[in-house]
């Protein structure tokens, strides 16, 4: 029986032997499966932290930076613009910029399911923030409830304000420093330095001319901010500070520019003109002393100020320069050899060339004239008598020579090459037209030029704005020099000068009203019809203008002046009188003794500089270092 029994406890009902083993295998089948299941989620998380912290590490290190930290960057303070003696022209200040993180704003649920309120209510902090910015509460609580995580509320308002919003410790507002740009001059020279973008990029001018040398790299900071957008006192702060940008020394005399821009918006109001515009340029170093155009504007109050009023025109405009060109066609003719000063021509008051019919100024019979007298009467006929000598090719050339039709490289934002012909493309009435300086166009600066070759013996030199910049050592590292080229003889140049210098004080010449008492002054008029826009042909309108250098024998400085749309129209008239009081002033101003001391005229003494000294900051740089008169004819 115990047998039995123990046989029947070790076999299966039918009579087979094993079944405790069987009942064993489900345990362990279920428990290599648990094993399966854990060694797979292991490998599992397993990957999941090689991928999250080794392979893709930056990444998610980034995104929670991105939901802890906020960084801003840092606007570098931008490089100051100094005029040639140090006086400051263009700087910055520190001012405030108040913004808003509407994170702070807004409920938010936390990963528990917890819902946290907002650090602070939008109505109240925009009822207390909006009187402060002169705005209105509706429109600061727009930004607080806004998307995102930065708003700005106001930029570059005044620094003590900010100072003042800051203190209140407001949450979810915050106010940074970044500099302003001001102009302590305001209007000096306000079309040649320009202006800058609310976020202190150059926009036109010098500031934007030299944008990269101003404008200094920014820095960055780093706050770490908790989940409502507070920043936390003591989490992340990391500073990269921003880098000043470079000062710039420009080649602009501050006084002379205010008396330059004072005589272009006289002419404006006396002779009822639309623009005028002034060149003051150095003999010998092409630097320009002073470049004004008026009506100007502020760079200070640039909201009202319209694109006209704050283009460089002295740059930016070409206008046909009429009678200035005589004297490049003579000179042309004297370095050809076909005539000299004295040469005679017979000269009548019409010439018929082609479809046209050529005239001077007035009727009279023919005469016998020689260049000289050509030059300072400003005979159309005589002028076009002398370049039918001369020939369209070698006219042509010499213009080329002189600039005409090419940049001058002084790189201003906007300036235009003037205009010139290829030679293959002139017509049968080039040549006459050329020659008395219509269908052919330059800027002012460009008619500036043109005289600064002849004044300098023949040799032209590259304007420039530039004199140099501000060194890391407070001293001045001065710009390359200018490039020069020899365009006519030295013997040429002077035997111009002096029919020039006739034109001035001669009996019958057409600038009398360009003297300047004391000193020997060259020059010549223009008067020229301006081209109608849009259309062949031109418009009942004139440019009047003058050019001219002192003192004739060794002359100094360049004075250009253009007028347009002037009434009366002649250049002699309405451009001479401008230039010589511009002249008068920029000699006694540079200390260039008077030719006749005995006749040095009293009111050359230098008129006060504009009243905004007290608004200049001290320089951080050591370099401190109408009544009848003989005219011009309009050309045919």
């Amino acid at each position: 029986m115990l047998a039995g029994g123990a046989a029947g406890r070790g076999a299966t009902p039918t009579g087979r032997p094993g079944r405790g083993r069987r009942r064993r295998d489900p345990f362990a089948r279920r428990a290599t499966a648990a094993l399966l299941v854990y060694l797979l989620a292991f490998v599992a998380v397993g990957y999941r932290l090689v991928t999250v912290q080794i392979v893709h590490a930056a990444h998610y290190a980034a995104l929670g930076e991105q939901q802890r930290l906020r960084t801003v960057e840092l606007p570098p303070r931008r490089g100051r613009i100094y005029d040639r003696e140090g006086d400051v022209l263009a700087t910055s200040v520190d001012a405030a910029t108040v913004y808003a993180d509407p994170r702070a704003f807004r409920e938010r649920i936390r990963d528990d399911g917890l819902v946290v309120p907002p650090a602070a209510d939008a109505a109240e902090v925009a009822a207390t923030v909006a009187p402060l910015l002169g705005t209105t509460p509706d429109a600061v609580e727009a930004h607080l409830r806004a998307e995102g995580h930065f708003r700005y509320l106001a930029r570059q308002v005044d620094h003590a304000l900010g100072q003042r919003i800051a203190e209140l410790q407001l949450p979810g507002i915050g106010v940074l420093t970044e500099p302003t740009r001001v102009y302590p001059a305001g209007p000096l020279a306000g079309q040649v330095v320009g202006f800058t973008g609310i976020d202190g990029d150059g926009l036109s001018g010098l500031e934007l001319q030299y944008d990269q040398l101003l404008a200094g790299e920014p820095g960055r900071l780093a706050l770490e901010r908790a989940p409502g957008g507070l920043t936390i006192a003591s989490g992340t702060r990391e500073l990269r500070p921003s880098q000043a940008g470079t000062d710039l020394v420009v080649t602009l005399d501050r006084e002379i520019q205010h008396v330059a821009e004072r005589a272009a918006a006289a002419a404006v109001e006396r002779f009822d003109a639309v623009g005028a515009s002034v060149v003051v340029l150095e003999v010998g170093s092409g630097e320009v002393l002073a470049m004004a155009s008026a009506p100007g504007f502020d760079p200070n109050r640039l909201q009202g100020s319209d694109e006209g009023t704050r283009r460089n025109r002295a740059v930016t405009d070409m206008f046909e320069p009429g009678s200035v060109q005589k004297a490049v066609t003579a000179a042309a003719a004297v370095e050809e050899g076909i005539v000299g000063p004295d040469t005679v021509l017979a000269v009548p008051d019409r010439l018929p060339w082609g479809r046209k019919v050529f005239s001077d100024a007035h009727r009279h019979p023919t005469e016998n004239l020689t260049l000289r007298q050509i030059v300072e009467r400003s005979s159309n006929i005589g002028t076009i008598l002398v370049a039918d000598q001369l020939g369209p090719d070698r006219l042509s050339r010499y213009l080329e020579a002189f600039g005409y039709g090419q940049p001058l490289g002084i790189g201003f934002p906007g300036e235009v090459d003037g205009a010139l012909l290829p030679r293959e493309q002139w017509s049968a009435t080039s040549l006459p037209t050329i020659a008395i300086g219509q269908g052919v166009a330059v800027t002012l600066l460009q008619a500036a030029h043109l005289y600064a070759t002849l004044a300098d013996d023949g040799v032209a030199t590259q304007p420039r704005l530039l004199r140099g910049v501000v060194g890391a050592d407070g001293r001045l590292d001065s710009a390359p020099q200018p490039a020069r080229h020899r365009v006519i003889s030295v013997d040429t140049a002077r035997h111009v000068r002096a029919m020039l210098e006739d034109v001035v004080s001669g009996d019958q010449g057409t600038g009398e009203r360009a003297a300047v008492p004391g000193y020997d002054v060259a020059g010549k008029t223009g008067t020229a019809r301006k081209p109608l826009t849009g259309a062949r042909g031109y418009s009942g309108e004139y440019i009047a203008s003058f050019v001219g250098f002192a003192p004739v024998e060794h002359p100094r400085m360049v004075v250009a002046v253009m007028v347009d749309e002037p009434r009366p129209i002649y250049g002699g008239v309405v451009a001479a009188p401008t230039f010589a009081e511009v002249m008068r002033f920029a000699l006694a101003h540079r200390r260039i003794p008077p030719t006749d001391p005995a006749a040095a005229d009293a009111r050359a003494a230098p008129p006060p500089a504009p009243d905004t000294a007290a608004a200049t900051p001290t320089p951080a740089a050591t370099f401190r270092g109408v009544t009848d008169a003989p005219a011009d004819t309009p050309s045919p």
